[in-house]
């Protein structure tokens, strides 16, 4: 199919567009009473277990005790009760496996009898541990890969859920994924950890203040979920987007999102058709989906949930990228979730909503009214600053991917350089501390239109800044540097973790000075912030992060300046980044040692598969289409000869000269794709960022400028015209 041919397909899409399945009927049944519908939640377990295993599995739940292995199996009976009213025939356990993808493995509910009937069989140990042929899943070096066996261990805390499919439905069960020897081998496991290690150290901190009142501190995530859409036309005319998930060639459109009006503007039909539809399966799952719009580049959006506990909102993070891929294909549309699907365009963020609470007192980095007395959120909030400065290296591997380095950086995301905005009044009263003269800020005051018939609006102590990677929000810190394709679970565990070391230190060092006085307490926080501020408060920067300036600034202080993955992954195994995962149970050496491996692997396997996909398109789709029109020229100007009239073969000149730097461009990327002799991962990886990418760029280059030449109805790949409009 030509190029022309597919833009008028995907053009007839749209201008007749009907819904391929039937409208949504939201009269039937109310989202209230969608919401959680296909979730094995608390009040179906409540409904359906008996009183003591409900409440020893609550206790399991809300506590952080001990699961007594006794109620698995009136679990598993009430489980199976329920997934065969809704129709289930399987079951399968969900797992995060070091892909960054979900993985699944479906088994029958269904035994014979030897009767020639069948019996419905599921219970305690099928629900509590399954095994699939882990052999394929990247481990790091951690076995050999002979060594198939992994286990699934059941996730008490997070809830199971029904998937429909038109054909039938199927039980999940969110679990671990361990091998046999307890290794971690996904997302979930070093979460799980991190979630215990940060409740000790949370509950300890919250205990110097006597607000420790037996209820878990927990780690919240809000991740806001960036994605573009196409029509699917153009999708699969593209092997760059079916293959990579970005384009490896296209020129710049004559408009793109320099007049800002697809930001908040008003949806398409096609594609608020396509959001009711994700909203609607996610409410059946339990996800709490609240805002969609679209977003700053054409083609882009955003669906984010409120706040949840860290490891189901991780779950449901996955939920609702696959949800997002499945609907969009029954609206004709594909949903990208690469970080930089178009070049030249705003790539796509998962921006990472992060706070610890507890039930009784909410967020702990709820600064109150007067925040300059607020002794336990300057606390902990100096605790925080004390954190990303020390692991902020950490902070950037945990985003270190291939797709996310053309994202970091640019003018459209946060730069590498890992800062903090605490805005105008908490960075007043923190130099206050720092000087030890703490004295308070100024009321907030009431923001006032100027139309009489508009209220006054209670105005936020500071501005927000979408230039800071690390951003204080109100209640919150936002890492707005986790790419869209991304788990969110690494940079979580990186975030509970260095925060369970940075409150330790923080106790420790205020129990030297108070030696159990309460009366001591606000001069001991005071003298420990102080001294913080004095080693690690220049990390905090409320400027524009994407100025040139700043980067020399940040030179200066001494932050370091990641810019790629190969810059950053190093990092992992920096001996206090591995001792801190060690010390507090998260991951061990041979853990971290192995994530650094998987993820240069990973690295290298992507720019491998992008360089290769460049020749491929370069030499068979490019070069033919731009030599038929070369020849479609020659014939013109060679009739315009035998007619007597002098062509002007300035055009045809210019696509000759542009034809064989395409052919040279072309070849110098496959000689350098031919090297392999590497000592490691790490020199395949540095070969691959210095060498193979550039020369990709210098084929890309040409074949962008050939585009602007050959003509539009022999151009074989849809253009970013096209592809960013056409909704």
């Amino acid at each position: 199919m030509s190029g022309y041919q597919t833009r008028q397909n995907a053009i007839a899409a749209v201008t007749n567009y009907t819904p391929t399945v039937e409208p949504l009927n939201f009269s039937e049944t109310s989202p209230t009473e969608v919401f959680g519908s296909n979730v094995f939640n608390d009040k179906v377990m409540k409904n359906m277990l008996p009183k003591d295993i409900y409440k020893s599995l609550m206790a399991t739940k809300q506590s952080g005790e001990e699961m007594d292995p006794a109620i698995a199996g009136p679990i598993a009976a009430a489980m199976k009760e329920w997934a065969i009213s809704k129709g289930a025939t399987h079951y399968t356990h969900v797992f995060y496996p070091l892909t960054g993808l979900t993985a699944e493995k479906h088994d029958g509910f269904l035994s014979p009898d030897g009767e020639g009937g069948a019996f419905a069989e599921f219970d305690a140990k099928l629900l509590i541990q399954g095994e699939p042929d882990a052999s394929s899943f990247p481990s790091g070096g951690l076995r050999a890969t002979f060594e198939a066996r992994g286990y699934t261990a059941w996730d008490v805390t997070n809830p199971a859920y029904i998937l429909e499919n038109p054909n039938g439905t199927f039980l999940c069960i969110p679990t671990a994924f361990i091998s046999w020897k307890g290794h971690a081998l996904d997302k979930k496991t070093p979460l799980l950890r991190a979630n215990q290690a940060i409740n000790k150290a949370g509950r300890r901190f919250l205990g110097l203040f006597g607000n420790d009142d037996g209820e878990m501190v927990v780690s919240n995530a809000g991740p806001e979920q960036e994605y573009f859409l196409l029509d699917r036309n153009f999708y699969f005319a593209r092997p760059d987007l079916m293959v990579c998930g970005r384009t490896l060639f296209g020129a710049k459109p004559a408009k793109g999102q320099e007049l800002d009006d697809h930001y908040f503007g008003a949806i398409p039909r096609r594609v608020l058709a396509f959001m009711l539809e994700v909203e609607r399966e996610l409410y059946k799952l339990g996800v709490p989906v609240k805002t969609r719009h679209n977003e700053v580049a054409p083609g882009q959006f955003e669906i984010a949930p409120v706040f949840e506990q860290a490891n189901l909102a991780t779950d449901h993070n996955q939920m609702i990228m696959t949800t997002l891929k499945a609907v969009g294909k029954r609206y004709g549309m594909a949903c990208l979730l690469h970080e930089k699907p178009f070049a030249g365009i705003n790539g796509s963020g998962k921006h990472l909503n992060y706070s610890l609470s507890t039930p009784t007192q909410g967020s702990l980095y709820s600064p109150g009214a007067t925040p300059h007395e607020n002794m336990q959120f300057l606390a902990i909030t100096a605790a925080t600053i004390r954190a990303v400065e020390k692991f902020g290296k950490l902070l950037r591997a945990t985003v270190a991917t291939a797709g996310n380095d053309h994202r970091l950086g640019a003018n459209e995301a946060p730069p590498a350089i890992i800062s903090i905005f605490l805005g105008g009044e908490l960075a007043e009263i923190f130099n206050q501390i720092e000087m030890g003269d703490l004295k308070g800020t100024k009321a907030k005051g009431k923001l006032r239109v100027g139309v009489d018939t508009l209220p006054p609006l209670p105005m936020d102590s500071g501005d927000r800044n979408r230039t800071s990677p690390f951003a204080f929000t109100g209640n919150r810190f936002e890492f707005r540097a986790v790419g869209s394709n991304q788990s969110i679970a690494g940079s979580q565990v990186a975030l509970n973790t260095i925060m369970s070391e940075s409150l330790d230190f923080m106790c420790d060092e205020i129990e030297k000075i108070t030696k159990g006085d309460p009366k001591k307490l606000s001069s001991a926080c005071q003298k420990v912030i102080k001294g913080i501020m004095e080693k690690h408060g220049h990390v905090i920067f409320n400027g524009d992060g994407y100025a040139d300036a700043w980067q020399k600034e940040a030179e200066k202080r001494g932050l370091p300046n990641l810019k790629t993955t190969v810059d950053a992954l190093p990092n992992l195994i920096d001996e206090e980044v591995v001792k801190v995962f060690s010390d507090y149970g998260v991951l061990s050496k041979d853990e971290m040692y192995s994530r650094h491996e998987i993820f240069f692997e990973q690295y290298n396997q992507h720019v491998q598969t992008e360089s290769a996909l460049v020749v491929k398109i370069a030499k068979t789709i490019i070069l033919p289409s731009a030599i038929r029109y070369q020849g479609e020229l020659a014939a013109t100007a060679a009739s315009l000869k035998a007619a007597g009239i002098e062509p002007t073969l300035g055009t045809l000149s210019e696509l000759t000269d542009k034809l064989r730097q395409l052919q040279k461009t072309t070849e110098a990327l496959e000689e350098l794709m031919a090297q392999n002799s590497f000592k490691s991962v790490e020199e395949e990886a540095k070969f691959k960022t210095d060498k193979i990418l550039p020369a990709m760029l210098d084929v890309r280059e040409v074949a962008d400028a050939l585009e602007g030449m050959v003509a539009d109805d022999l151009w074989p790949l849809p253009s970013y015209q096209e592809m960013l409009f056409i909704k």
